[in-house]
């Protein structure tokens, strides 16, 4: 996905996925958000979609389903021609996270591992139907290992050193054979 245009003076930084355009609502303009990410939907937020970037004029409906309005969209027709259309914000400019959360894109590449026992490395984070998921490749390949994002399975994240802990006997992973030879 490519990083939309940041206003000038802004620093550019990762486009996060913030929905796609659904169905209009109404006459003026307005629309459902599908697959939303409501900490990014908020009024007054700075969008890209189809290579435009503009404000939104107008935030209703639920978390579960939003209705946006964005500058310069002011008819059933506009929203109609960019259904399906990805909705990016800059992540320069996306609300700064409490602490324990983390956007997709800070997690994807990390190592993951469980005290010295290499797990593998985050593909992806996932949204499940109860939690988000981390999506994690073995280091030699083979199945990939989902790790949810909760406390029981995750013991550290450190984005800077791009490493993140988690406990095996939680995620139901057999044991290192090599940690049980010693025992």
């Amino acid at each position: 996905m490519n990083s939309p245009e940041a206003p000038e003076g802004t620093p550019a930084g990762p486009a996060l996925g913030a929905g796609r355009v659904g169905r209009p609502h109404g006459l003026d303009g307005s629309f459902y958000v599908t697959r939303p990410k409501p900490k990014l939907l908020e009024g007054g937020t700075l969008m890209t979609v189809s290579g435009e970037t503009r404000k939104v004029v107008r935030r209703a409906g639920t978390v579960q389903r939003p209705i946006l309005r964005l500058e310069g969209i002011d008819s059933r027709e506009a929203v109609e021609a960019l259904r399906g259309a990805d909705l990016t914000v800059n992540g320069a400019e996306a609300p700064r996270l409490r602490e324990g959360e983390w956007w997709a894109h800070e997690l994807e590449g990390c190592e993951v591992f469980d005290g010295p026992r290499a797990i593998g490395t985050v593909r992806r984070m996932i949204e499940l139907p109860s939690c988000e998921a981390l999506e994690v490749e073995p280091p030699g390949g083979g199945a990939q290992v989902l790790v949810p994002m909760v406390k029981a399975a995750i013991r550290s994240v450190d984005t800077a050193a791009g490493r993140i802990e988690v406990d095996t006997s939680f995620l139901g992973l057999e044991p290192d054979p090599t940690e049980q030879e010693g025992s």
